[in-house]
């Protein structure tokens, strides 16, 4: 298939792309180059899908992908967890991941403008397995533009 890369009007959404896919219920796969932000389209052949990558060029799109791999190896919820949306709009998505002992709050922002989300958190704090942030849900939590958080809350 053409590489989701070629297929993103803008570039920017990579992050909210794999962060869905590290998010959402299943297992996230990611194929070879996919991590530096090759492209290539299905169009062309499969040549271009399997260009050889001889010098990688590691990226900030590269260490995004290691964090969200290392936040759900290390997440219970993330892996195993049942879904539950909390927020939808065109741009935005909210959903928890939770199982016994454990629940995360995925949230992705896909807009190039900052949303400050409100929603039943039932929680007041919570971590950011990603970048191991604190976050206070009291009066809405800020979307940065093309972001994504995966909040660890208290159950």
């Amino acid at each position: 298939v053409t590489r989701a890369a070629s297929e993103l009007k803008d570039e920017r959404q990579l992050k909210p792309l794999y962060g869905l896919m590290f998010g959402m219920p299943g297992i996230p796969a990611v194929y070879y180059g996919s991590e530096w932000g090759m492209r290539g389209e299905k169009t062309h052949g499969d040549r271009e899908l399997r260009l050889p990558a001889p010098k990688p060029q590691h990226n900030e799109l590269t260490d995004f992908i290691s964090a969200l791999a290392k936040a759900r190896k290390g997440s219970r919820a993330l892996i195993y967890g049942d879904y539950t949306q909390l927020l939808v709009t065109n741009k935005q998505l909210i959903f928890e991941r939770s199982v016994e002992g454990e629940r995360v709050i995925v949230a992705v922002n896909a807009d190039s403008e900052s949303f400050t989300a409100h929603f039943d958190a039932r929680s007041g704090l919570g971590f950011d397995l990603i970048t191991g942030e604190k976050h206070d849900f009291g009066g809405g939590s800020e979307l940065k533009p093309f972001s994504v958080y995966f909040w660890r809350t208290e159950r």
